[in-house]
């Protein structure tokens, strides 16, 4: 990899705080060097229970993205029972790949730019070669995933406030 990873410890935690409330999820910090709530990759990726984020300062910003957008995404009977693991679709991960680009836009110093090298870096697998050419080119049914449950509305702008009673009904 040419450059590292963003990491949380390199970002503002308090946009990131923000940027998850308002989907109505927790972000906790864990001490480095301590294992990490609910990863289902383990070492410094991101782990969710419930309506709960756990990272640490090592954590990847794509890893804790991606593991916020599975809760997302779901709708809230489905969340409340989540321990580690969220998907339970090919929809459900690639509109969760999908929502962590566009989430990254909210975050000063990310981006989805770097936000899809990072992905690139870290191994995310796309059939056209990279998570970029996937967005652009191959995403539609998750973009529409996503629109029909309000997550996501024109121009993959986020939903300024996310409607619960569309994500359950999806």
């Amino acid at each position: 990899m040419s450059s590292p990873v963003l990491r949380l410890a390199d970002i503002d935690t308090a946009t990131v705080e923000s940027l998850l409330a308002r989907y109505g999820l927790a972000l906790h910090r864990v001490a480095d060097g301590t294992p990490i709530p609910g990863s289902y990759w383990g070492d410094e990726e991101a782990g969710i229970i419930g309506h709960d984020v756990y990272a640490r300062g090592d954590t990847p910003v794509h890893s804790l993205l991606h593991e916020a957008c599975h809760l997302i995404v779901l709708p809230p009977e489905r969340r409340a029972a989540v321990h580690t693991d969220a998907t339970d679709s090919i929809e459900e991960e690639d509109a969760t790949c999908y929502l962590q680009i566009v989430l990254a836009d909210a975050l000063p110093g990310v981006g989805r730019v770097r936000l899809m090298a990072d992905m690139d870096a870290w191994g995310y697998s796309f059939r056209l070669g990279s998570a970029r050419a996937w967005f652009e080119q191959d995403a539609g049914n998750a973009r529409q995933w996503l629109v029909e449950r309000g997550l996501l509305v024109r121009e993959d702008k986020p939903s300024a406030t996310p409607d619960a009673t569309m994500r359950a009904a999806g």
